[in-house]
């Protein structure tokens, strides 16, 4: 049976008319889709007080990229620390790559601000004040932001450190960071001092 004129014209509209609808349908999907991607995405009150802060944040302040070693002078996490701690480093590092062994920084020094979201952080990851302070100290007390303590990596270089640091005076502190490490002179002769358990152990932290 062959349409007529008329038939064929309504044809159209009624198709016109669906093709339309689909668009409105897929607008308002694509709208309701881009609407809970933002949501789930959106920050935290805190992350946006702290969004500038958080973008202003970077090497400057303290981060290390990957593959940084205690020679990396343009690095401020290397170059802002102690001297005498560096060069402490620097000189385990000569002497421990003869056995193979190449340590990375994977912190050093930091900055102020850089602490401060380094212990937000740690509050939300482990839900506590209390539970946080035994990872990350407050800004005011770290030996990071002093300059005085390197946290160091992989695990073969810890091993070699544990055996050999303290002929360089390079001891680790804390029993629960095998990768922090400080200058302590006086164990060339003596050794290194006891660990303390973590950081709320430690006197320096509570003053």
């Amino acid at each position: 049976m062959t349409c007529t004129g008329p038939a064929r014209r309504a044809a159209r509209r009624t198709r016109s008319t669906i093709l339309a609808a689909l668009v409105v349908v897929s607008a308002a999907l694509i709208g309701v889709l881009a609407y809970r991607t933002l949501a789930s995405s959106a920050a935290s009150p805190i992350d946006i007080l702290q969004g500038d802060r958080h973008g202003a944040l970077g090497e400057a302040d303290g981060a290390v990229p990957d593959g940084v070693t205690v020679f990396d002078d343009e690095i401020p996490a290397v170059a802002n620390l102690d001297h005498e701690l560096l060069a402490a480093l620097r000189q385990a590092a000569t002497d421990a790559a003869h056995d193979g062994v190449e340590f990375f920084v994977n912190s050093g020094w930091r900055s102020p601000a850089y602490q401060e979201q380094l212990l937000h952080e740690a509050v939300s990851e482990y839900g506590s004040e209390e539970e946080a302070a035994r990872w990350v100290a407050t800004a005011d007390k770290s030996l990071h932001v002093s300059g005085d303590a390197v946290d160091l990596g992989p695990s073969d270089a810890t091993a070699w450190l544990s055996k050999h640091g303290a002929e360089y005076g390079l001891c680790q502190i804390y029993r629960n960071e095998p990768w922090h490490y400080e200058l302590r002179p006086e164990a060339i002769d003596d050794g290194c001092p006891p660990m303390y358990a973590d950081p709320t152990h430690d006197p320096r932290m509570q003053q």
